[in-house]
């Protein structure tokens, strides 16, 4: 059984609301979708989601596109998917970066691989640990008395109760005035948590997270620039609450940096940002061996992404500080047949063969800029 063909397709999934980072607000998704087949047509397929082209970070969804096809696609034709992780090594030797890319191609074979022998992915990285996982949702409306009525309506419904607030775009104080009265209503009945998007300097910083720290808030997110470790390593020793590298925590070298100089004291994971599931796997073990605590991220995936990073973060022991794989409650429509499920504030873990969910070969078309 060998790779015959891989296919890349770009689609723009709408959301339900407009999603607010400090860098972009998604009204509207691009996701790339592979496909990789084999000689006997059976095939396996991925996801990515980029925010806002290159406004998050250096990979766009067309050069996604542009590098598999061109520099990567020809690398794995002809080779079997069950040696995945030394295809992905062989194609790492000869296409530098390109995480985001490198994630779709391994994605897919590795679902492909699944597949093959009938068995769930995770069972090919050392098999399930968690059934399910907790489950974070983003209270974006920027209204405070909207937001509390959200959150617990959310709470009554059993389906979060964790809440993210995006406080990277704005005024920081007023931000923060936002969230402690968010806290305070919704009391020990939830945790609060936010994401900075690398929004301040360490000055505001500091004021910031104290009067957060105060406030009740259990985790702060990539407070400061991705290059600012030392100022990282600061606010980390300075607070007790978990100060979050997410934009700053890329490659293993990275996460080992982190770790090394205390530049945060959690993680949040990501395949897109580590190059695929084999590496956030390394990734996972750096931060456990140095005592940093995991969350598992999201780049608002679709329910095709989320079963993929569902997977692959049920197989590590301790996911201290939960997940935010709440992509397929953000988008009006799904990619696969069968949704991903939400109950009991935790994501359940799609349970099948490869990635457990069979994709909408209609919907994909549907949402495709081009064929």
């Amino acid at each position: 059984m060998k790779i015959r063909s891989f296919d890349v397709y770009i689609l723009d999934l709408p959301t339900i609301r407009p999603h607010q980072l400090a860098m972009h607000t998604i009204v509207s998704q691009s996701i790339v979708v592979g496909c990789v087949t084999d000689e006997e047509g059976r095939e396996g397929w991925s996801e990515v989601a980029t925010i806002g082209g290159a406004s998050y970070g250096e990979s766009t969804p067309e050069a996604i596109k542009a590098n598999i096809d061109t520099y990567i696609a020809p690398l794995v034709i002809g080779k079997d998917p069950i040696h995945f992780d030394k295809i992905m090594y062989e194609v790492s030797k000869q296409v530098r970066g390109n995480n985001f890319a490198k994630t779709v191609v391994e994605a897919a074979i590795i679902d492909l691989a699944a597949r093959s022998k009938d068995v769930a992915a995770f069972e090919l990285f050392g098999g399930q640990i968690h059934t399910s996982l907790p489950i974070a949702w983003t209270l974006a409306s920027g209204e405070t008395a909207q937001d509390i009525e959200e959150a617990k309506e959310f709470l009554h419904q059993k389906r979060h109760n964790i809440f993210k607030l995006k406080i990277g775009k704005g005024d920081p104080f007023k931000n923060v005035e936002h969230v402690r009265q968010i806290k305070q209503a919704v009391g020990d009945e939830a945790r609060i948590t936010v994401d900075v998007n690398q929004a301040w300097d360490e000055d505001t910083a500091n004021y910031c997270i104290a009067a957060l720290e105060d406030g009740g808030v259990s985790m702060v997110e990539q407070p400061l620039p991705t290059w600012n470790y030392e100022g990282m390593a600061r606010l980390t020793s300075r607070f007790k609450v978990p100060i979050m590298a997410d934009e700053a925590a890329n490659s293993i070298q990275d996460v080992f940096q982190i770790s090394k100089h205390r530049a945060g004291n959690c993680i949040a994971l990501k395949p897109c940002k580590a190059g695929g599931l084999t590496q956030t796997k390394k990734v996972a073990g750096i931060a456990e061996a140095a005592g940093i605590g995991l969350y598992g991220g999201t780049m608002i995936e679709s329910s095709l992404g989320t079963a993929i990073c569902a997977q692959l973060y049920a197989t590590i022991p301790e996911m201290k500080f939960g997940t935010e794989i709440f992509g397929p409650l953000l988008f009006k429509d799904d990619l696969t047949l069968e949704p991903i499920k939400f109950e009991n504030f935790e994501v359940v873990i799609p349970n099948g063969p490869g990635f457990g969910v069979e994709i909408d070969r209609e919907k994909v078309k549907h949402y495709a800029r081009s064929l």
